[in-house]
């Protein structure tokens, strides 16, 4: 669903048009090089006048003429000042919008630059008290090695909680997914064919093959969905989620895929959620933490007091072999 509006200018320009003042644009122009000039132009047209016409014979004193001309003048003299002032705001839009993408790609990346660099956390504390043990060395490497492994086989780093492929960017919150498709510069929201339904994606120009097409992550309220042309050089989609407690790991299926174990939300986000919804993300976050610390969630632990309590109760009881599960 477009929500974009067509610029005054643009509107004006299409007003203008249809009154016919660009009627004799061609003939005009043929007059005005043959004629050498504008004081030419104006000698060779009162010149028609006076000789194929009755503007002088019938004007009288001729203060009729002189006045039809001051009003021609002035009518199209507020035209020019209109015009040009649309044409001063357009312009200093364009830099506005301009200075605004260069400020989000710089902040993107540095939110990029700073997402690759090893952070700082309880990994770094842990692997000194492992390197203090020696006899331990050889069995803790081994196990740090293998959710290694495990982490690279789940997908990228996400960026802004999305990631980049070859056609498009994009980012999420919980409740929706943002994706950008840059397209040529110049281009206009009627020259796009994009179709957005429950399960699929389609971004491209009419009656040419699709940029983006494709089958969907997950489900999104298609009639909820939006779409805009961003300083005629990128196209914008929202796409609301049907499962809003869901991070998705790719906008459509087979594309490269991210993390989501390492998606990060907007803590100040919390506070606009319901104190169930609340305490569900917190969950979450909860246990995205303890996944990337190697600790256990909030339902391993969980079991693992019920256990420890079970066998607190049982003393008698061999608990030797004993597996969570």
């Amino acid at each position: 669903r477009n929500r974009s509006r067509r610029p005054a200018a643009a509107r004006g320009a299409k007003e203008r048009s249809a009154m016919g003042d660009d009627k004799f644009d061609g003939l005009y122009m043929t007059v005005a090089q043959q004629a050498g000039g504008i004081d030419p132009l104006f000698d060779s047209f009162f010149g028609f006048l006076r000789r194929k016409t009755d503007f002088f014979t019938g004007a009288g004193d001729g203060s009729k003429a002189e006045a039809t001309m001051t009003a021609a003048f002035a009518k199209h003299g507020k035209l020019f000042a209109a015009e040009n002032a649309e044409k001063e705001a357009r312009e200093a839009k364009r830099r506005a919008d301009e200075e605004a993408r260069k400020k989000r790609v710089a902040e993107e990346k540095a939110k990029q630059a700073a997402a690759s660099a090893p952070p700082q956390r309880f990994e770094d504390v842990a692997d000194e008290a492992v390197k203090s043990e020696p006899s331990a060395a050889p069995a803790a490497a081994a196990d740090d090695g293998a959710p290694a492994a495990d982490e690279e086989s789940k997908g990228a780093k996400p960026i802004l909680n999305g990631g980049i492929t070859d056609k498009y960017r994009w980012t999420q919150t919980l409740s929706d997914v943002t994706v950008f498709v840059p397209v040529p510069e110049g281009t206009r929201a009627k020259q796009l064919a994009v179709c957005i339904e429950q399960r699929s994606l389609r971004v491209g120009f009419k009656g040419q093959p699709p940029i983006v097409d494709g089958e969907l992550h997950a489900k999104v309220k298609a009639d909820d969905c939006l779409w805009t042309v961003e300083d005629n050089r990128e196209v914008s989609l929202t796409l609301q989620k049907v499962n809003g407690m869901e991070w998705w790991k790719c906008v459509l299926v087979g594309d490269p895929e991210i993390d989501t174990q390492k998606v990060e939300p907007e803590n100040s986000n919390l506070s606009d959620l319901d104190g169930e919804t609340r305490q569900t993300v917190e969950k979450m976050m909860y246990d995205q933490r303890q996944k990337q610390l190697g600790l256990p969630t909030s339902e391993e632990q969980k079991k693992q007091d019920m256990l420890a309590k079970f066998m607190a109760q049982h003393p008698e009881m061999d608990f030797s072999n004993a597996k969570i599960c």
